[in-house]
């Protein structure tokens, strides 16, 4: 038994770390999402413009409950969900 109590310590370290990364994450892709959806495109930089391209395809791609974890970790709405609540 000690050693299955020793596995499921480990696992049970292994689920928090892997939680704590998961909304150090979210905070980030939160903070990029109220970013990009500020932004103005027609006053950035080429350069700025293609990074910014490829956030927002990034996060396009994420499904929309993840994206709402992440807005919801930043405190932070995109205007259209805004209005649209």
């Amino acid at each position: 038994m000690p050693h299955r109590d020793q596995e499921i310590a480990l696992l049970r370290r292994e689920v928090e770390m892997l939680m704590n990364e998961r909304q150090a994450i979210l905070r980030v892709v939160g903070a990029s999402a109220a970013l990009i959806a500020s932004l103005d495109s027609k006053r950035l930089p080429v350069g700025a413009i293609e990074a910014a391209d490829v956030v927002a395809t990034s996060l396009n791609q994420l499904s929309e409950e993840t994206l709402q974890d992440a807005l919801s970790s930043v405190h932070a709405e995109i205007e259209g969900d805004a209005e649209a609540a």
